[in-house]
């Protein structure tokens, strides 16, 4: 929507990812040719699967696993405090309803 600023990002030469650099693509590519197939596209998987610029497997799965947690963990200090601080949730005798048990009668509790 208007303003032409110039892309974001840069697109890589094609030579810059090889198949030859990528084991799991090199053991595809044979297995195809074993079978007398060729796949001219599999080039264009080769930056899938560089550390580099997206990381190893066990490194994505880290971030996603783990990447709100310091975030999270901050909150979860911060609501604790503020309810300390309030005096929120003192005195419920651990049940939860801000009440004693008179109120429920014995009907029902065994």
């Amino acid at each position: 929507m208007g303003g032409h600023h110039g892309e974001p990002y840069t697109v890589p030469h094609a030579s810059t990812y090889k198949v030859e650099n990528v084991p799991q693509l090199v053991e595809v590519k044979e297995a195809l040719g074993r079978q007398g197939l060729k796949d001219p596209w599999l080039r264009n998987e080769a930056w899938r699967y560089e550390p580099k610029a997206f990381g190893t497997h066990r490194s994505r799965l880290n971030t996603f696993l783990f990447r709100g947690l310091g975030v999270g963990f901050c909150a979860f200090l911060a609501t604790v405090a503020v309810e300390y601080a309030l005096g929120i949730g003192k005195g419920q005798g651990g049940h939860g309803h801000g009440h004693g048990h008179e109120e429920h009668g014995d009907k029902g509790h065994h």
